[in-house]
């Protein structure tokens, strides 16, 4: 057990206006940019001051003995997470799930500094009630859901987690040819790919998924299962649909590579952050042992 004090970890990212800004240099050259779109850069402002006062506002809220650190998106992968942590997620849900695959057991306080703009569905905490979940959720004494995450392991060792879903297919549009298997048979297949949910992902691109194909499968956020989607399998005298979905609990999903080339791997949306799925190589996909201690208040 570590003997450091609490340290209150705030996650964040640029806000729109600082990207626009990074764009254009100067807040005269993004103006004149908006300005002849027939947009104003106002809003961006108003929305940029809003969230740094509900950044500030939250630092002041830490117990005085407790450590602080800040670390923005882009340097999450240099960041080193303590036990001793309490994450803090300023921003939109997007971002309670870049930063999942990088804790163990910390809890996650999701501070939501705009509830207009965003659902609000994994960053659910207000300001007013920070203060005092800060220290109940390093008493245990803070209500939290144990989210399952889904676990990408590669036949080289390399593995990805993801909070939402991990996509497994080809880095272009051009059909993924792969091999599947499943605890219910295996078939050789040629899709747009296919992603392994979990209950939390199961709102966001499964949704959509499950919407268009009927293949509904039901999951919930702490449920330790996971469930499989293929886009749009295509039949020929080579391939097959038949393993189309599926709920994924003990035995975990098999996927060999039949991809000469730009076969990849990612989790939650980050393309860049990918790894290579190319011919011969084989994945196994299924709910983590990790899970994501998100304080619900």
């Amino acid at each position: 057990m570590s003997t450091n004090s609490p340290r209150a970890v705030f996650v964040t990212r640029e806000t729109d206006y600082e990207l626009l800004l990074a764009r254009h240099a100067t807040r005269g050259q993004a103006k004149f940019f908006l300005d002849t779109r027939g947009q104003d850069i106002d809003l961006l402002e108003d929305r940029h001051r809003q969230f740094y006062d509900v950044l500030q506002s939250g630092r002041k809220l830490v117990p005085a003995n407790w450590r602080q650190a800040l670390v923005q998106r882009g340097d999450l992968d240099r960041f080193l997470f303590g036990p001793e942590d309490v994450v803090i997620v300023v921003g939109q849900d997007g971002l309670v799930a870049n930063v999942a695959k990088y804790l163990d057991g910390q809890p996650v306080l999701g501070l939501n500094p705009a509830p207009d703009l965003y659902d609000g569905v994994l960053v659910r905490i207000s300001l007013p009630r920070l203060g005092a979940l800060l220290p109940a959720s390093i008493a245990g004494a803070a209500p939290v859901e144990r989210r399952t995450m889904v676990e990408a392991r590669l036949d080289t060792g390399e593995r990805l987690l993801a909070l939402n879903e991990v996509f497994v297919g080809h880095h272009s549009h051009q059909s993924a040819r792969y091999r599947i298997a499943t605890p219910d048979g295996a078939e050789n297949q040629s899709s747009s790919g296919l992603i392994v949910a979990s209950g939390t992902g199961a709102t966001g691109w499964a949704r959509s998924i499950m919407g268009a194909t009927h293949e509904v499968v039901v999951l919930t956020p702490e449920e330790a299962a996971v469930a499989f989607f293929v886009r749009e399998p295509f039949p020929s005298i080579a391939t097959g649909t038949t393993l189309r979905a599926g709920k994924l609990e003990r035995v975990p999903l098999e996927v060999t590579s039949r991809m000469n080339d730009g076969g990849v791997i990612f989790a939650d949306g980050i393309e860049q952050d990918f790894l290579a799925f190319d011919w011969g190589h084989s994945v196994k996909l299924g709910p983590a042992k990790q899970t994501l201690y998100l304080v619900t208040g």
